[in-house]
């Protein structure tokens, strides 16, 4: 079954940047689209972007487009986000997931498992 590790993740001032990294296990990420989503304290969880990593193509959603970056090394079986001119309310858990898009909006693949996901933290 598929596992990812999610880490990066840490306290950022307004403005700031980190990149996080996505460690996939059990499948390889090559073959499938693979995506960010996040979840910040009482909200659902969303998706942000999704890289298809048969062909490279990338999708992000509005919150995030022109400032966050998905990209991935198959070597590494890795999926990475780089994430720019952060504000606070980017404050969430970060998680990655095998992704789907459909119309304007990214979804996780049904019953997928979760990992712990990465807490990313934007403050002064």
């Amino acid at each position: 079954q598929a596992q990812f590790v999610e880490s990066g993740g840490g306290l950022v001032q307004p403005g700031g940047s980190l990149r996080l990294s996505c460690v996939g296990s059990g499948f390889t990420m090559a073959y499938y689209v693979i995506g960010w989503f996040r979840q910040a304290p009482g909200k659902e969880r969303e998706g942000i972007s999704c890289l298809d990593n048969r062909g490279g193509s990338t999708y992000y959603a509005n919150s995030v487009a022109g400032r966050f970056t998905i990209s991935g090394d198959n070597a590494k079986n890795t999926v990475y986000l780089q994430m720019s001119s952060l504000k606070p309310e980017d404050t969430a858990v970060y998680y990655c997931a095998r992704c789907r898009v459909v119309g304007d909006n990214i979804l996780s693949t049904p019953g997928e498992l979760w990992g712990q996901g990465t807490q990313v933290t934007v403050s002064s």
